[in-house]
């Protein structure tokens, strides 16, 4: 956080075959070592698998597994009077998303199966169907901040 200025944000540009910000973000965070040509092999395969499987529109099930998987709540540390209490706050839009789209590519990587597109996709029907690792998470998310409930009013 600088003391002088605002940080500008960078304005990312829609991915050119759905012509979506949140699939081209996705997109971003899946590339390793600048290789955005396998990054784009990988999103778009995991969605050819997707309408495979499904017969629906990949971007549905993209869009419904990420309603899935934001989170409404977290904890932060909030140090007290010597004390460290975890206060529940509400998760900005866009740390929703960052947030999210971290927890999928993270629990699609530990998944089984042989090929990357294979993984995300699983992961992405199984967001979509409220069930997987990354909508765990949400829950263990929301169920933190739901027990940390009575030290809301330490919210800054």
């Amino acid at each position: 956080m600088p003391r002088r200025r605002e940080v500008a944000k960078r304005v990312i540009f829609p991915d050119p075959k759905y012509n979506d910000r949140l699939v081209a973000k996705f997109m971003n965070a899946v590339m390793v070592d600048g290789k955005k040509s396998t990054a784009e092999q990988i999103v778009y395969g995991a969605f050819d698998l997707i309408v495979s499987r499904t017969s629906e529109q990949p971007l549905d099930i993209f869009k419904k597994a990420f309603d899935n998987i934001r989170p409404l709540l977290e904890v932060k540390s909030r140090r007290v009077g010597g004390s460290t209490y975890q206060v529940p706050v509400e998760v900005r839009s866009d740390r929703r998303n960052a947030l999210a789209i971290r927890w999928i590519i993270t629990y699609a990587r530990g998944r089984g199966e042989k090929t990357m597109q294979e993984r995300l996709a699983g992961e992405f029907l199984d967001a979509a169907n409220n069930r997987g690792a990354a909508v765990k998470k949400k829950e263990d998310v929301h169920r933190m901040a739901e027990a940390n409930k009575a030290f809301a009013h330490y919210r800054w």
